[in-house]
């Protein structure tokens, strides 16, 4: 069967430079697996590979949607699979790499199917978000503490879609994609690499990131997507564009903001860390993507992977 390669790990990582290390190597070509890197013009606050890195190896699956566009774990997961299935008609190797939990599950292992948008419900839990977020996240704590455990409070948009699937499916959403049958990739071997850089080491790279998007112009770049698509775009929801458009608006410091970004992608690191450690298929490799010891241990995996399908 065709490899497929991937790549995960928490923010900060350094998936990127795995994944091109290894596209170096072999004949790749790189599928991101990113729900904010999707979005034309969220360059800085998504981290996307920089036109120089996509220039060494062609990507796909970022730049594809306007910010106005919806995007779902289903959608991506087509996308995904039609762009695998092109670059292996072509005789190169896939690598997906991203950190993005539900759609590198939704890709991998497919999704259960689940009751439809219900927008009166949608609209009276958004009414709700807007009085305090945190009454949608007690309210899913009490209808499935599991999957409240996996959805930051302040993450409204995932927040309804789990209550609302709880509601119409009358269980828990965790029981209910447990139970239902899922569509998972076949027709490829996986090999899953992991990186999990010491979390000091990683907290200490994410407070730098978080600076190094301020100072690179995330506020400009947050004005002129609010410009055009308006404050309440989804996508600006998402980390460090939400605390760029609070110092738009006056609500925050420059400083603070920085101080608050780096703390929410610290606890999102958290997070994804939890959910791919679920996976018994994950390779765990002990540092960053851009460590030539974690390179050179990535390789010989990989190598080894590759020489096992003949």
């Amino acid at each position: 069967m065709p490899p497929v390669l991937v790549v995960a790990g928490p923010t900060a990582s350094g998936k990127t430079a795995l994944a091109l290390a290894l596209a170096a190597r072999f004949p790749a070509e790189i599928v991101s697996c990113d729900s904010v890197a999707v979005y034309r013009g969220l360059d800085i606050g998504s981290a996307k590979p920089t036109a120089e890195e996509r220039a060494l190896v062609p990507h796909h699956l970022i730049d594809i949607l306007t910010p106005d566009q919806p995007c779902t774990a289903g959608h991506y997961s087509r996308l995904a699979r039609e762009a695998i299935a092109g670059i292996t008609q072509r005789r190169r190797v896939p690598i997906v790499a991203g950190g993005t939990g539900l759609y590198l599950r939704a890709l991998l292992e497919g999704l259960s199917p689940a009751p439809p948008r219900d927008e009166a419900l949608r609209d009276k839990l958004r009414a709700r978000a807007e009085k305090s977020p945190s009454q949608l996240h007690r309210l899913l704590t009490r209808v499935d503490p599991t999957a409240a455990r996996s959805i930051h409070a302040n993450d409204v948009p995932k927040l309804i879609r789990a209550i609302e699937v709880t509601l119409h499916a009358r269980r828990p959403i965790t029981e209910h994609w447990r139970e239902n049958e899922r569509e998972p990739l076949t027709g490829y071997n996986i090999l899953r690499l992991g990186l999990d850089p010491l979390r000091a080491a990683l907290y200490d790279r994410i407070n730098r990131r978080a600076a190094s998007m301020f100072d690179r112009g995330l506020e400009e770049e947050t004005n002129m997507l609010v410009e055009q698509y308006g404050y309440d775009c989804r996508p600006l929801a998402s980390l460090g564009y939400a605390q760029a458009i609070e110092v738009l608006r006056g609500s925050l410091s420059r400083e603070d903001a920085i101080t608050l970004c780096a703390q929410g992608h610290r606890n999102y690191a958290k997070r994804q860390l939890t959910w791919f450690r679920r996976d018994p298929h994950i390779h765990w490799l002990p540092g960053f993507g851009s460590n030539d010891d974690i390179q050179t241990a990535a390789l010989s995996l990989v190598e080894k992977h590759l020489a096992g399908r003949h």
